[in-house]
């Protein structure tokens, strides 16, 4: 066996996916096998490169197939430009949305008003709702 390859078990451990998923993967032609030792998959080490990517792909909401498209993309390849660019603009959003979650969860940990949704910083947080506007006296109109 090839030194520098890795064994399954080693690429499961150190990429945080089961065995099971790995061998999913392969079946789906995201990552390849580069043999076997005894009955046990080996792989390449940049396999862990490849593996990141699919993790950071799927924890954004991408499908395999859509995955697997952009694995295998050229730059000529203009339709899956655009659904890359519309995915792109589908996750914008819901870092949007994740970011005003974040921030509304971040003041309710000190908020004490009662109940905390109710609390107007709470909800400007939550819904990306403006202050309100005050007057030059400093009074809100």
């Amino acid at each position: 066996m090839d030194a520098s390859l890795v064994d399954i078990g080693e690429v499961a451990r150190r990429s945080g996916l089961a065995p099971s998923a790995l061998r999913f993967y392969e079946r789906k032609g995201l990552i390849a096998a580069a043999g076997r030792n005894g009955l046990r998959r080996t792989y390449h080490p940049d396999v862990l490169e490849r593996l990141t990517l699919i993790t950071c792909a799927r924890g954004a909401g991408l499908s395999v197939a859509e995955i697997s498209r952009f694995l295998v993309a050229r730059p000529s390849d203009a339709d899956l430009r655009v659904r890359m660019a519309a995915k792109a603009d589908g996750l914008d959003e819901q870092i949007g949305r994740l970011t005003r979650l974040r921030d509304s969860l971040r003041h309710a940990a000190v908020c004490d008003h009662e109940p905390i949704v109710d609390c107007p910083d709470f909800k400007r947080a939550v819904g990306n709702v403006p202050a309100p506007a005050t007057t030059p006296g400093g009074n809100s109109n």
